[in-house]
C-alpha cells in the first residue's frame, strides 16, 4: 500500500482537491482519496518528510488517453514535410511510407509505445491499416482500442474492401487469450475516402456488433469544398492523382452534413481533427443525437499534428460553448514530434489561455476513457486503477513549456 500526495489532486470525477492525498493498493487500485488533513497529516509533516506519505510538488492526475494515433507510421518520423497541407502529406506519406524494411517498422513502433509510456499515455485509440502493430500491441504494455481503417470510394468494391477488414480484424483476434482481450472496430478513413455503400456496411457492423467508430472529420479546407462544389485543391490533387471524378461524392453541403447520417446509428462516435469544423457543424452533429450527443459523440483534437499539416487549429471555444465532449489524440509521428497528450495541452494552453486546466485534463482522461470503453482508467475514484501522472513545474494552475509529466504508478 502506497500514500501518496501533492499540492493539488485533480480526480477529474470531482473538484481539484487542494493537498490532496491518495491511498493505492500495491497494484495501483485507488483505496481512498481525500484532503491530507482529513487523514490526520500536516502539511508540515509532508513538507518536512516527517510522514511515510510520499509528497510531491505540483499536480497529481489520472494516466492520459491518446483517442487517435497511427503508431504503423512512427518509422516515418521527421520524414514528410511540415505546412504542406492536406494533400501534400497525404502524397508524400504515399511515396515513403513502405520505403522502410520490416526490421525499421517495427523498432519504431516499439520505441513510439515506450515514449507513450514514459510520457503517462494509459490507453490509445489506435489506427491499422495493416498488422504491424499486432505483436508490439499483444505484449499488454498499454491497452489498445485498434481501429481497422478502411477507405475506397468505388462501391463495386466495397465488398471486397470490407472482406479485408474482417481479415485484419482476425489477425489481431489471434493475439488474445482467455485473460488478455485486444479490443477492435472497422472503421472507415475519411468523408472523402468512402462511397455511401461502404459507410452503411460499417454502419450495419458498428450495429450489429455494438462496437465504437471514429473518422477524421473536416481536417482542411478542401475536403468541404470537394463535397460541395465537386472544386478547390483537394478535389484538383484527386484528379492528378488519377482518381476518378465519378467516384468523388457531390451532396452541395459540406462533408460533415455528408457523412454523418450514415452513421447515426453507431454506438458511440469519434470525429477526429475538426479542424474547419464550424458551429453550425457542431450544432448538426448533435441533433444527430439528440438525447444521446453527451455520451455517444466525442469530438478528437491533435492540434500538434493540425498545426504541423495546415498551420491551423480549431476553434476550441465553439465546442466549450457546446459542451462538446472533447478527447486529445497525437495522431502519427509522421505529423507530429511527440506522442505526447500534455504537449498537444501545452499547444491548446499556448493559443487558447481561457481553459481552464480542469477541462483540458478532463479532455485528457476521462473522455477519452469513456469513449474507448476503458472504466477502470480516466477517474481517481475507489476501486479504479486509474494510473498516477505528477505534472511538474506548474505555476498557478496552468501548463506552461516548462511542465513536465512523471508516471507514479504503472
Amino acid at each position: 500500500m502506497r500514500k501518496i500526495s501533492a499540492d493539488y489532486i485533480f480526480t477529474i470525477a470531482s473538484e481539484p482537491i487542494k493537498n490532496g492525498l491518495i491511498i493505492i493498493d500495491d497494484d495501483g487500485t485507488i483505496i481512498e482519496t481525500g484532503n491530507t488533513e482529513d487523514f490526520g497529516f500536516s502539511i508540515s509533516d509532508l513538507e518536512n518528510r516527517k510522514s511515510s506519505i510520499e509528497y510531491y510538488k505540483g499536480i497529481i492526475c489520472p494516466g492520459f488517453v491518446n483517442t487517435h494515433c497511427h503508431l504503423e507510421l512512427s518509422h516515418l518520423r521527421s520524414q514528410l514535410s511540415e505546412n504542406a497541407g492536406m494533400t501534400g502529406f497525404i502524397k508524400e506519406l504515399i511515396s515513403k511510407r513502405l520505403k522502410f524494411s520490416d526490421e525499421q517498422i517495427n523498432q519504431a513502433i516499439a520505441d513510439a509505445e515506450a515514449e507513450m509510456i514514459k510520457n503517462g499515455i494509459a490507453a490509445v485509440g489506435d489506427i491499422s491499416n495493416n498488422n504491424s502493430t499486432f505483436q508490439q500491441k499483444s505484449k499488454g504494455n498499454l491497452l489498445y482500442h485498434t481501429f481497422i481503417e478502411i477507405f475506397n470510394p468505388d462501391p463495386n468494391k466495397a465488398e471486397a474492401v470490407f472482406e479485408n477488414a474482417l481479415q485484419l480484424r482476425k489477425q489481431l483476434q489471434k493475439y488474445e487469450t482467455h485473460n488478455f482481450q485486444l479490443s477492435s472496430s472497422i472503421i472507415p478513413h475519411a468523408p472523402y475516402t468512402m462511397s455511401e455503400k461502404l459507410l452503411k456496411m460499417i454502419d450495419d457492423y458498428a450495429v450489429k456488433n455494438n462496437s465504437i467508430v471514429s473518422i477524421h472529420n473536416q481536417e482542411s479546407e478542401g475536403e468541404n469544398e470537394l463535397f460541395i462544389s465537386k472544386s478547390g485543391l483537394m478535389f484538383d490533387s484527386f484528379l492528378k492523382m488519377g482518381i476518378n471524378p465519378d467516384l468523388m461524392r457531390h451532396t452541395g453541403v459540406n462533408s460533415l452534413k455528408s457523412t454523418l447520417p450514415f452513421l447515426k446509428n453507431v454506438s458511440k462516435l469519434l470525429l477526429v481533427h475538426n479542424t474547419f469544423t464550424t458551429k453550425e457543424d457542431i450544432a448538426f452533429a448533435q441533433s444527430l443525437f439528440p438525447i444521446l450527443n453527451s455520451q455517444f459523440l466525442f469530438w478528437c483534437t491533435c492540434p500538434n499534428a493540425n498545426l504541423f499539416i495546415e498551420n491551423k487549429l480549431p476553434d476550441y471555444n465553439r465546442f466549450t460553448k457546446e459542451n462538446a465532449r472533447v478527447t486529445i489524440g497525437t495522431d502519427s509521428l509522421a505529423s507530429n514530434f511527440s506522442l505526447s497528450v500534455l504537449d498537444e495541452l501545452k499547444t491548446i494552453t499556448k493559443h487558447f489561455p481561457e481553459i481552464p486546466l480542469q477541462t483540458l485534463l478532463l479532455w485528457a482522461t476521462k473522455n477519452g476513457a469513456d469513449f474507448l470503453g476503458f472504466p477502470q482508467l480516466g477517474t481517481i475514484e475507489k476501486g479504479k486503477k486509474p494510473r498516477l501522472n505528477l505534472l511538474k513545474n506548474i505555476d498557478g494552475l496552468v501548463i506552461s513549456e516548462k511542465t513536465e509529466v512523471q508516471c507514479l504508478t504503472p
